[in-house]
């Protein structure tokens, strides 16, 4: 993205970055610690390859997370927030602890 196509509203920002539901069910996995890319995919049941990879070469772009690469064969590949992805977690706490006093009226389709 062109740093003058970076919105200035903080909310706006966020969602540029973590669009969609998969972008922050990943850092919510990985702020329980480093994860290989199979770990993630069985954590986030639904989630496909591509999906994935994607997001956390998103990430590793903007220094959410790391991507560390260990020579053992097969290649061991562990992905890692990093200080600014850690930052994330008053974020998902706060969407959690919404998300659970929120009556269950509130998701109930009303159309």
């Amino acid at each position: 993205m062109e740093k003058d196509l970076v919105p200035e509203c903080g909310v706006a920002r966020f969602l540029t970055l973590f669009d969609g539901a998969w972008a922050t069910l990943i850092v919510r996995e990985l702020l329980h610690g480093p994860h290989r890319f199979t770990e993630l995919r069985t954590a986030l049941p639904g989630i496909s390859a591509h999906t994935l990879t994607s997001r956390l070469r998103r990430f590793e772009e903007h220094g959410i997370v790391t991507r560390t690469v260990y020579a053992e064969i097969p290649p061991r590949v562990v992905y890692e927030l990093t200080p600014l992805g850690h930052e994330l977690r008053a974020v998902l706490d706060a969407m959690n602890a919404w998300g659970t006093a929120a009556p269950d009226s509130a998701f109930v389709d009303v159309a």
